[in-house]
């Protein structure tokens, strides 16, 4: 099981703060589980419609979007930081 944690209108849009997931085989790569979260529903759907613009975290550290998701605890997606 892997904990997703969902961050500011990300997790607005999701409609959950965080969940366990158990990923398919499939998703291999951060670029991956967003295309695999965008097919799970209109909330999913609504916040990954920019996939590129979504930062992501893996236990804890930011990474790009083709670092591998294998033995990931905690996966974590923010919106763009802006601001000053």
């Amino acid at each position: 099981m892997t904990k997703l944690i969902y961050f500011a209108w990300v997790r607005e849009r999701i409609g959950k703060p965080e969940e366990e997931v158990t990923l398919p085989e499939t998703v291999m790569t951060v670029a991956d589980l967003l295309g695999w979260l965008k097919s799970r529903g209109e909330g999913y759907e609504n916040a990954l419609a920019h996939p590129e613009v979504i930062r992501v975290a893996i236990n804890q550290e930011h990474v790009e979007h083709r670092e591998p998701v294998a033995g990931a605890r905690e996966i974590a997606l923010f919106p763009p930081m802006t601001g000053g």
